[in-house]
């Protein structure tokens, strides 16, 4: 777990600092991803995501289940927060893939679903 949890720890510093480009970075080249809009392939569609996102947006999360799936490759089963400044906090779950590339753990899927 406590891999899963340094890559999302790194994922919510960047997403709360709104640096598109920075949580970008915590995903492989050809990570899909699946937020609350069309889903993408690579890190550019990572980042416009999180470029339409407010400021002040935060990111609060609990790891609810793991699974390691291979010696370089881990499931998570996660329950974020997105908390905003002008609206109500949105519950979600998350179901991510990190996956381990050279000596780094990033982010190769990520399904956002709402509660």
């Amino acid at each position: 777990m406590s891999i899963l949890t340094g890559v999302l720890d790194g994922w919510k510093s960047a997403v709360e600092a709104h640096e598109p480009e920075r949580v970008a970075d915590h995903f492989t080249e050809d990570a899909i991803f699946q937020g609350l809009h069309p889903y993408s392939v690579g890190r550019a569609g990572v980042a416009a995501y999180y470029a339409a996102q407010p400021l002040g947006m935060t990111a609060d999360y609990r790891v609810e289940e793991t699974r390691r799936l291979a010696e370089d490759v881990i499931l998570g089963y996660v329950s974020v927060d997105f908390a905003f400044t002008d609206r109500p906090t949105l519950p979600v779950h998350l179901s991510v893939v990190v996956r381990r590339v050279g000596d780094t753990w990033l982010i190769a899927h990520y399904q956002v679903s709402r509660l």
